[in-house]
């Protein structure tokens, strides 16, 4: 519906300034794809993580709020037994 959009964003300043396009990011899964993410498979979560072990927010990620809710359950998940750290050292 929305991905085809792009957004022009006017930046403030001279007369004569480019315009920055932004793009609506699209969910990296489909609704089948995503229940195949476990707590177990720690390579692919590890994507939505930052370096400080962080977990990293749906508008960078790009995904929709469904999955963003579901990675972050299987996130917690993994942590809990000791697959992910809770912080990096």
């Amino acid at each position: 519906m929305a991905e085809g959009r792009i957004f022009k964003k006017k930046l403030k300043g001279k007369a004569g300034a480019k315009k920055k396009i932004l793009r609506k990011k699209v969910c990296k899964f489909k609704p089948e794809e995503i229940q195949t993410i476990d707590y177990k498979d720690v390579n692919r979560l590890r994507h939505f993580l930052t370096e400080r072990g962080k977990i990293i927010p749906s508008r960078i990620s790009g995904t929709d709020a469904k999955s963003q809710r579901y990675i972050v359950r299987q996130i917690k998940r993994a942590r809990h037994i000791a697959l992910l750290p809770y912080v990096a050292e």
